[in-house]
């Protein structure tokens, strides 16, 4: 028969070794933070170095503020192997900042000097044509962005027309290609503006966004150019240069195919998403003060009850040890006592036994005695006076 181990056996054996290592419980951890998410109040995000990678999970929604893309943290925590999954994470419950990551320096120091050379200068930004008939997109021919856009655009208005601009959104090369994608599209005399768009992502998936060959191609195009790239919490370089930020794909095609009460109706919808999001935030932050209260209550409740219980618990041990000892010396009491019934002298005049007393004095030894002199002999129930008449041989 064939040996074998199933994987649950497998998983359970390598969840064991790290929850029974000590060297890796609550240790503390320093990597940069990209792909940062969020799932109710559980953080999901990685930590990364020069040559290594590691999935981090958080359950404490109140480090959110630091747990940022491009943050160099330490963070303190156990790495957790998630036997029926298969999966390792390193749960995090507390973080301290080192600092910013290697991209986040980078993305600080290019906008610094963009912008101090006036390339973010309102002055420069082109405002949307009053009439807009043909968009340029420039973006991936293969993601949900291109979708998101023409069902959005052609909901709104049928007969607007969408020239896309195939090109990569991230890895080797893509900032390349989209600077040259912006330049064509801005000689292009048939369209009316340009979208560059691509979905979210960590700050490492939009670095092609924030490169100076994409800001300079953007500053120098002339058409105007929305930009559209990421979530509305993620900001790139590209948004700063750009004639007109939108917040998504989906925005930026409804702010070029909406008429002035359609993009009040977007301002007044967004203005009650920032409403929304505030009370939220508010909301959250009642709700784990509330858990954070309850916590207490409850952890000094629980240390009463335990202190309770210990206390109880050191009286029965002191009446056990009391108890105890009482018990033992009863016990030598006794031995005592038996012992000295044994030796009184009394009780061994009742087995038939005399005491001979001459002159004060007891008489063990024939020797002892003076001839002709009284001597005293003593009985269990009294005593008598006797005299030596003759030594007997």
């Amino acid at each position: 028969m064939q040996d074998y181990i199933t994987v649950s056996q497998l998983n359970g054996y390598i969840k064991g070794i790290f929850d029974s290592e000590e060297m890796l419980h609550n240790i503390p951890l320093l990597g940069e933070v990209y792909g940062v998410s969020f799932s109710r109040n559980v953080i999901y995000f990685s930590l990364k170095d020069e040559n290594a990678s590691i999935p981090a999970v958080c359950f404490y929604p109140a480090l959110a503020p630091q747990i940022v893309e491009g943050a160099k943290l330490i963070c303190y925590g156990s790495p957790n192997f998630y036997s029926k999954a298969g999966k390792l994470n390193f749960n995090v419950n507390k973080v301290e900042a080192l600092g910013q990551g290697k991209l986040y320096e980078e993305f600080l120091a290019l906008k610094a000097k963009l912008e101090s050379e006036g390339l973010f200068d309102q002055s420069h930004k082109k405002p949307l044509p009053s009439k807009i008939e043909r968009i340029g997109v420039i973006t991936s021919k293969d993601g949900a962005v291109l979708q998101d856009i023409k069902n959005v655009a052609w909901r709104r208005n049928p007969s607007l027309d969408i020239v896309l601009y195939n090109t990569k959104v991230q890895g080797a090369q893509a900032d390349k290609e989209i600077a040259k994608a912006i330049e064509l599209m801005g000689n292009y005399d048939k369209i009316d503006l340009i979208i560059v768009a691509r979905g979210g992502g960590s700050l490492e998936d939009l670095s092609a966004y924030n490169t100076e060959i994409v800001a300079r191609a953007t500053y120098n195009c002339n058409k105007m150019i929305i930009s559209a790239v990421g979530h509305e919490t993620d900001f790139t370089i590209i948004d700063f240069v750009s004639d007109l930020r939108a917040p998504t794909p989906s925005a930026a095609a409804e702010l070029v195919t909406g008429d002035k009460e359609t993009q009040k109706g977007i301002f007044n919808s967004l203005k009650q998403k920032f409403i929304n999001l505030v009370d939220d935030y508010v909301d959250e932050k009642k709700s784990i003060l509330y858990n954070m209260i309850a916590d207490a209550s409850d952890y000094f409740e629980k240390k009463i009850l335990q202190d309770q219980l210990v206390y109880h618990n050191k009286i029965k041990t002191l009446n056990n040890l009391t108890q105890n000892y009482l018990n033992s010396k009863n016990y030598e009491i006794g031995l005592c006592e038996n012992t000295l019934n044994k030796i009184n002298p009394k009780n061994i005049l009742k087995n038939g036994y005399a005491k001979i007393e001459q002159n004060g004095t007891s008489i063990s030894q024939k020797s002892q005695l003076d001839i002709n002199k009284q001597l005293s002999i003593y009985f269990q129930d009294g005593a008598v006076k006797a005299e030596v008449i003759k030594e007997k041989s």
